[in-house]
């Protein structure tokens, strides 16, 4: 969550003057836009539209900044250090409504969230009512985000969390048959796993089971965006061709920047998500095939923000928490 001081910097920014973006010595205008932590598929049509030049044939100089796991979103939009940001799923627009953050989702370039559930295998797992009793393995920043909703919607106990460290928890899962793990598509998850216990998991994936988050989100500050609403839409359209090549061209653009900066990814991790991306329609499906790239409902983000009521310290207006307008014209 984000620290309070964020909070109320931003809350600060929103009553400030106007914020007109920087320009560059060729006059392009200058976004810095957060990954959130270490680059992976989640980011892959972002990086395919700055690899292709999307960015620049639109006449904007984007940077996206990687950071470590976890890095705290809205302190960087807060200090200004930062114009946009990507967030992995629906709980932050929301959760930054709930502390009265003049924040808002502009884009979900995910429409169903990539986030999985691993359990070993020769088991009859049809559904996530199966989960009643089992270990959750998670990393710690699962617990107040996707842990809140599987554990509300299926009824699951506290006791069942079991946080920790990505290798303390891949022991755990070897050595555990009925423990199962949250890991996500986006870095090639499944296949990781596999490769490090030995086996090939079983594959839960609650975007199909009434999992309603979106993913790939892009998040600006509502002055930000007032400010410099043409320097938005121009990066939103941009990165719905790099996401449109990302998933159905070659990608290797993209991925070739991705793995520069994280290089501890490998090839075959990128190459299994985007695989996963194309098999699940999760850029192209959902509101997207509808909308266009990028859409968003309010039926979606009600669904979410009623299924996740007990997460936020306030109860959220979750429709101040996005908004369609800067979006390529739906057709």
């Amino acid at each position: 969550m984000a620290s309070a001081l964020g909070l109320t910097a931003l809350g600060v920014l929103s009553a400030c003057g106007r914020t007109p973006a920087q320009t560059d010595e060729s006059g392009r205008v200058r976004l810095r836009v957060a990954a959130g932590g270490p680059p992976d598929a989640l980011h892959g049509g972002f990086y395919q539209a700055l690899a292709a030049g999307a960015y620049e044939r639109r006449g904007l100089n984007v940077e996206i900044l990687a950071g470590p796991s976890g890095a705290d979103i809205p302190a960087l939009l807060a200090a200004s250090a930062v114009e946009l940001a990507i967030g992995r799923d629906s709980f932050l627009p929301l959760r930054l409504i709930a502390e009265r953050a003049p924040v808002k989702a502009v884009a979900a370039f995910l429409q169903k969230d990539p986030v999985v559930l691993l359990a070993h295998p020769g088991q009859q797992l049809e559904d996530l009512t199966v989960l009643r009793g089992r270990s959750i393995l998670m990393e710690p920043k699962d617990q107040d985000a996707f842990w809140a909703w599987l554990r509300a919607r299926f009824d699951l106990t506290p006791d069942q969390a079991r946080p920790g460290a990505a290798e303390d928890n891949l022991k755990a899962f070897r050595e555990d048959p009925d423990s199962v793990l949250i890991a996500r598509l986006t870095d090639g998850g499944p296949e990781a796993v596999a490769r490090a216990v030995g086996f090939e998991p079983l594959v839960l994936f609650p975007a199909e089971d009434g999992y309603p988050s979106y993913s790939g989100l892009v998040l600006a500050p509502n002055a930000f965006a007032r400010d410099n609403a043409q320097a938005l839409r121009n990066f939103i359209a941009a990165s719905v061709e790099g996401w449109r090549d990302y998933v159905h061209g070659e990608g290797a653009k993209g991925d070739a920047l991705i793995r520069r900066a994280n290089p501890d990814l490998p090839q075959r991790a990128l190459d299994a998500a985007r695989a996963a991306l194309r098999a699940r329609a999760m850029v192209d499906g959902g509101d997207a095939a509808l909308y266009g790239l990028g859409a968003m409902t309010p039926e979606r983000w009600q669904a979410f923000a009623d299924q996740t009521q007990g997460a936020y310290p306030t109860a959220p207006e979750w429709r101040d928490a996005f908004t369609g307008q800067y979006l390529p014209t739906r057709g």
